[in-house]
């Protein structure tokens, strides 16, 4: 089921632009973090603090979001969180201090939030099965392009301007997101006051974390898309502040990543002309498996370089990108009558991971040590929970 203003083509164009709005926030931000740590006279702990925030904001938002957006619709909630990014990204540009930065980036996570919840429930709202799949891997192709070329991006504004012509491209960001929104997003669901009473909120997702057809595809996406989310504030200071790359070449590595996710949904996309999306699903986590195991011989066993640690990330890049339209449909396919609570659960998972990862990295002695512990530990339990669905509940 589909409306005519929302072909699979535009919904998957249009919600991949806002879906990005929240990877791109940290891609292009990393190569500078160093940098603008020095500029304030901060700590690195600081400066991991910045990115840390944007994910709690991220993460809470989306619970708040995903809520919010049943009750008094897609369109409605998406424009007034949108609205907030663009105003913290306004924060950011004018911060007189680390404290000013890092309460503007936990309010643009807040604000970013609204992109993977909207997207996602505007994809359950219309379509499903096969089609969903469509529409989610070719969100994922045009969200990987961006960050594969937003670190190099990043470096290069960098270069150019300092850290000041990075908050202005989010601002520009953030308007055509908005702008976007206003002028292609259809409204899917009428307005229900009676779902934002709290009790109606604690059963939904009370609903959802009790359902292995939920769990099982969530837990999956959340421990492989959550290292990613979570590398990134582990990565600058390992290839940069650890072995001594520059900024440049960061964003290089950061490419590797992301192009190798861009190249692979491509690839998926192909397949799933060919067959059901579930059925790559036991590949896609096999060479997740495989990549986890390279990371840790990478960090822990060999001397780390710089292609001992992003050889395995895009590695286990490559491998998820298999997987994530199938699980990603699943999910959301479990209870429709909840599609916004699902997207918003689903990402607050990831995200959640993601910054329990950061968090947890600033309690190891190197970055080095930090990501071949947490890392592959975490790719790895997203794995196996795709196999147990896969095994399980596939359709």
């Amino acid at each position: 089921m589909s409306s005519p203003a929302m072909s699979e083509r535009r919904l998957g164009t249009v919600g991949a632009i806002m879906v990005a709005l929240g990877p791109l926030s940290v891609a292009i931000y990393t190569p500078a973090l160093p940098e603008i740590v020095t500029g304030f006279g901060a700590t690195d702990a600081a400066g991991n603090l910045t990115i840390s925030v944007f994910y709690i904001g991220l993460a809470l938002g989306q619970l708040l979001c995903g809520l919010l957006s049943d009750g008094l619709g897609r369109r409605n909630v998406a424009l007034v969180f949108f609205s907030l990014y663009v105003l913290a990204a306004i924060g950011c540009f004018f911060a007189p201090s680390i404290s000013w930065l890092i309460a503007a980036r936990a309010l643009q996570g807040v604000g970013a939030s609204a992109g993977l919840v909207i997207s996602r429930a505007l994809v359950r709202d219309m379509f499903t099965g096969q089609a969903s799949s469509r529409i989610l891997n070719m969100m994922a192709i045009i969200i990987a392009a961006g960050p594969a070329m937003a670190p190099a991006l990043g470096s290069v504004l960098l270069a150019i301007g300092g850290s000041q012509w990075i908050f202005a491209t989010m601002i520009v960001h953030g308007l055509a997101v908005l702008l976007l929104t206003g002028l292609f997003i259809v409204e899917t669901v009428g307005i229900d006051l009676s779902r934002l009473r709290p009790m109606a909120m604690i059963r939904s997702m009370g609903v959802l974390l009790a359902s292995r057809s939920f769990l099982l595809p969530a837990l999956c996406t959340a421990g492989c898309a959550g290292a990613i989310y979570g590398q990134a504030s582990i990565l600058p200071f390992l290839l940069i502040s650890h072995l001594g790359i520059t900024p440049q070449q960061f964003g290089v590595g950061m490419f590797l990543q992301s192009g190798v996710y861009m190249l692979a949904s491509l690839w998926t996309r192909w397949l799933m002309r060919r067959f059901p999306a579930p059925q790559l699903v036991p590949w896609g986590a096999a060479i997740v498996l495989l990549g986890a195991a390279c990371l840790v011989a990478g960090t822990l066993w060999l001397e780390p370089n710089f292609w001992t640690v992003m050889l395995p990330v895009a590695l286990y890049a490559f491998g998820y990108a298999h997987a994530a339209p199938a699980v990603m449909t699943a999910a959301f396919a479990a209870h429709p009558d909840r599609a916004g609570a699902a997207s918003a659960l689903h990402g607050f998972m990831q995200i959640g991971t993601g910054f329990c990862i950061g968090l947890l990295a600033t309690l190891f002695p190197s970055p080095v040590l930090a990501m071949g512990v947490l890392i592959p530990a975490s790719i790895a339990l997203g794995a196996l929970a795709g196999l147990a669905w896969y095994r399980f509940d596939r359709p």
